[in-house]
């Protein structure tokens, strides 16, 4: 009988084992998702930044920031843009007086 319930604890823990195994590979597949956001949000906000400055806009006369969609809600800033599955906003504030 003891050799029946070592067998027993062995497949328990064998069982364990697989279950810890798939549990770091599942989160580790997903982490390339959550790392991808701020890589694509770069992408998105050099775009608009590039197309500001083509209306004539100069660089230092505004600042974008990418900011999650629970932060977005600031009074002296405008939302310009999203990314990453509309997780993140884009946020365009001006700088001193300086028009738009």
């Amino acid at each position: 009988m003891s050799a029946k319930l070592l067998s027993h604890h062995s497949d328990m823990e064998m069982r364990m084992k697989k279950t810890h195994w798939l549990f770091a590979l599942l989160l580790a597949g997903a982490m390339p998702a959550f790392a991808a956001a701020p890589e694509s949000c770069e992408r998105v906000k050099d775009d608009i930044q590039q197309k500001i400055v083509t209306n004539g806009v100069p660089e230092s006369g505004f600042t974008l920031n990418i900011v999650p969609n629970d932060q977005a809600d600031k009074p002296d800033a405008q939302v310009v843009g999203h990314c990453a599955n509309d997780t993140f906003k884009i946020l365009y504030t001006r700088n001193g007086n300086d028009q738009q």
